[in-house]
């Protein structure tokens, strides 16, 4: 089998998705937040379309993420490049981190909402600032290999694979 060059139509779309979905959960994760703290305090939780979009929008990553994993399998996804061993591990790792991520920050943030389970919320607050780190080291990494390395990574996600 021929070595895979770059991402699919729907690998590429399904990244800006998700990435704009997880921008959004940042930008307007305050009524949740209110309304969990609320409910901490004893008063009634509070369902509103802010709390809503959380919740959808967190489903939505999850399910986005596992179709992506599905579609890495089915088919394919181009070889990690770097200049060193150091730096293709830590691609490996970033990316497995922000899968690991896409899928507990949800599976979190349900079970401390709908199950009222603290424990949970406390992990969906510190996976969160793990997931802005992924991000962080993802976007650093992609600028790199477009302004240092030159090597073009950046367009395999900008343009489909025939």
């Amino acid at each position: 089998m021929p070595a895979v060059t770059g991402y699919t139509r729907r690998q590429i779309a399904l990244h800006w998705i998700v990435a704009a979905l997880i921008l959004m959960q940042y930008l307007f994760k305050d009524g949740i937040a209110s309304a969990w703290e609320g409910w901490r305090s004893g008063a009634a939780a509070t369902f509103n379309i802010a709390v809503a979009a959380h919740i959808v929008g967190g489903g939505l990553i999850l399910g986005f993420a596992i179709w992506r994993l599905a579609l890495r399998r089915r088919d394919g996804v181009p070889a990690i490049t770097g200049d060193s061993r150091v730096q293709v591990a830590l691609a490996r790792v970033t990316h497995a981190g922000l899968y690991l991520a896409m899928i507990l920050l949800p599976v979190s943030g349900a079970v401390a909402w709908f199950g009222g389970v603290e424990t949970a919320a406390a992990g969906h607050n510190v996976l969160k600032v793990v997931l802005l780190a992924l991000i962080a080291l993802h976007v650093v990494g992609a600028l790199y290999h477009q302004f240092v390395l030159r090597d073009g990574l950046l367009a395999r996600m900008r343009s489909a694979r025939i």
